[in-house]
């Protein structure tokens, strides 16, 4: 039964969902607060209108992220290996047809979820009965009452709670939330410098009736130097009974209207493919700059800039704040396996604690 410690977690996506797994199996009183309308953070699988799972998000894995293959067979979530057989495209040169490659299927072969990402959503989802769960919930204050801690949300709702985990990028938590009192000097000064993974990046997404490209000998993978699409993989499902493509676009056309990528994704691929690639039953993309993980230009030098650093690892507004999240991972940071990583952790440390 949960005792009347109460922890609040802000952000839903797998990070925070992990982390409520992982204590409302204790003895606390659990509650998520999650900006947006939609569970999942940066995993986010629609359907198609074949009901194809497209990932926009999320999507890959391999044998190194050991503790996400633990979370799923716990779950009894499936995994299958990404297709790759058949003849691989790479254009380096817009003057120079592209090269063929191949790519040994036995060699680290990456993996993914069976039914989409957002199947490992669903299912924390389902495992949180006594988790108390507010969507359209973005905070805009932390304050340090002493013996507890005041969430304020923008719509002017208050809650108290004994701790409070921030699990949404560290350079989101510096833009969006303010602090009473301030926190350190030293991590205000950091946040603005975390790289938020994934943000800018676009990714897209193509649904047919079936994966032509198999028929004719090619894997449907694709990297490029020189086109709209950078990369580009097979996205058929596990039972290979859905057909399609994902993979990202050069971020420099971010500010293009949807209907000017459309028109330049199917115009490269068409070029590569051939005509078939037009027969589309459907297309989506995402640009990874919404408010809920970009609160504006970040001060960004490198990838992974200052992910996992010290500063994240500490607990603040004596001893009741924390953070999590994959950016604040010390091992693959940034991944699928970083947000679990960054659960882990906590739920230790508040576990140690409480």
């Amino acid at each position: 039964m949960p005792s009347n410690k109460r922890i609040f977690i802000i952000g839903g996506g797998l990070s925070g969902l992990t982390l409520a797994y992982l204590l409302s199996t204790s003895k606390y009183s659990v509650t998520i607060l999650e900006a947006s309308r939609r569970l999942g953070g940066r995993i986010q699988t629609k359907r198609g209108k074949l009901e194809t799972p497209l990932e926009l998000g999320a999507t890959w894995f391999s044998d190194i992220h050991q503790n996400l293959l633990a979370l799923l067979d716990e779950l009894g979530i499936n995994r299958f290996f990404q297709f790759s057989k058949g003849i691989s495209l790479f254009q380096t040169k817009s003057f120079e047809p592209a090269q063929s490659f191949y790519v040994p299927e036995s060699e680290s072969p990456s993996y993914r979820i069976a039914g989409g990402t957002q199947n490992i959503i669903k299912t924390l989802l389902k495992k949180l009965d006594d988790v108390e769960i507010h969507l359209n919930a973005s905070v805009s204050q932390v304050k340090d009452l002493g013996s507890e801690i005041l969430i304020e949300t923008k719509d002017g709702k208050k809650w108290s709670a004994d701790k409070v985990v921030l699990c949404m990028p560290p350079h989101l938590v510096g833009v969006k939330i303010s602090f009473l009192p301030d926190l350190p000097k030293d991590i205000c000064q950091l946040l603005p410098t975390v790289h938020t993974w994934m943000a800018g990046s676009v990714k897209f997404v193509l649904e047919y009736e079936k994966a032509f490209w198999r028929e004719n000998g090619y894997s449907g993978m694709l990297y490029s130097h020189v086109g709209i699409v950078t990369e580009m993989y097979d996205h058929t499902n596990v039972e290979e009974s859905k057909f399609g493509f994902t993979g990202f676009l050069n971020s420099g056309i971010s500010s293009y209207s949807q209907g000017v990528r459309k028109e330049l994704v199917l115009k490269q691929l068409a070029s590569l493919l051939g005509n078939q690639i037009l027969n589309f039953i459907a297309y989506d993309d995402k640009v990874w700059t919404d408010e809920y993980i970009s609160g504006g230009p970040q001060i960004i030098q490198r990838p992974h800039q200052n992910n996992g650093h010290p500063l994240l690892q500490e607990s603040y507004m004596n001893g009741k704040l924390y953070f999590s999240g994959t950016e604040t991972a010390t091992q693959f940071e940034g991944y699928m396996e970083g947000a679990i990583i960054s659960a882990i952790n906590v739920a230790e440390k508040i576990k140690s604690i409480v």
